[in-house]
């Protein structure tokens, strides 16, 4: 599933690509993909014409597009969602879901989705009051901003984890404490600063958790600049290119292969429903 540097790529290419852009009549060619739209496709293609796209924002792994409406179109991509620019007349991808004409060129934003786990949905931009989370769809308003977010507290976060009776790869899967590391990252982040994923935040000192924002932080950023994490072809940003961080992971999906600190080979462990990845000599697994 994208992750933060996935998303972030689609929505700095539908920045340049689709703000300032007034959109056609939008057509909706599977119900599945606007089915948090409770009111039907009828009333989301109704919302959509005529409006324009102001800006291009992103919370963790959901992005938006605000409208001078004062509502935005939020999108979730799921396992295989793309969001595409593409030009007039390009014949139609095989899973395209929706297609958003916009003006100027005659170029659309098309909505293409594989597995119709992503969907996109119209909702209010309202103010939460004065000191509150302004500016974000109400539906996500639960989610909590990511490290690369320049409003993210470090204390509070430091805080709040150590209270937390869990352990830190939970902690750092929870989008209600931190959003946008996911699985890949938190496995590499957590290689990068020798802990282990079942380590008990409890028992987190504050430079601990002070170095592992830290790695989180790099491991994201150096993710952004190669484009996010390809594996299936599945995500690609606005253009159809696909991402080269893998090309960089350190201990994620390198089961058997030596660590590249200490030689030791790399370990996989079933993980809630999914796969963690560790060096059990840099990272070893904690005491009870």
């Amino acid at each position: 599933m994208p992750e933060l540097p996935e998303v972030e790529v689609v929505r700095r290419g539908l920045e340049q690509w689709v703000a300032g852009r007034a959109i056609g009549d939008v057509a909706v060619l599977h119900p599945r993909s606007i089915r948090r739209h409770l009111a039907g496709a009828g009333d989301f293609s109704a919302r959509l014409a005529g409006r324009v796209i102001t800006a291009v924002r992103r919370r963790g792994k959901y992005l938006w597009l605000t409208l001078d409406s004062g509502e935005a179109v939020l999108a979730h991509l799921g396992m295989s969602g793309q969001l595409l620019v593409q030009p007039a007349g390009r014949d139609p991808e095989r899973h395209l879901r929706v297609r958003v004409p916009l003006d100027g060129d005659g170029s659309e934003l098309r909505f293409v989705d594989q597995r119709t786990f992503g969907h996109l949905m119209v909702d209010a931009l309202e103010s939460a009051g004065p000191g509150a989370d302004s500016g974000v769809p109400a539906v996500i308003r639960h989610i909590a901003r990511d490290p690369l977010d320049p409003a993210f507290d470090d204390d509070v976060f430091a805080e709040t984890l150590r209270r937390r009776r869990t352990v830190v790869k939970r902690a750092l899967l929870d989008q209600s404490l931190v959003s946008g590391i996911g699985n890949i990252y938190a496995d590499e982040a957590l290689w990068r600063v020798g802990l282990h994923g079942e380590h008990a935040t409890t028992g987190l000192r504050r430079p601990r958790i002070a170095a592992l924002l830290e790695q989180v932080r790099a491991v994201l950023r150096e993710a952004l600049d190669e484009g996010g994490t390809s594996f299936d072809g599945l995500y690609v940003n606005v253009n159809g290119e696909s991402g080269y961080f893998e090309r960089g992971l350190k201990v994620y999906g390198r089961t058997g292969l030596p660590c590249e600190r200490c030689g030791t080979l790399i370990r996989r462990a079933e993980f809630m429903n999914r796969s963690s990845f560790a060096c059990p000599k840099c990272q070893p697994v904690p005491r009870s």
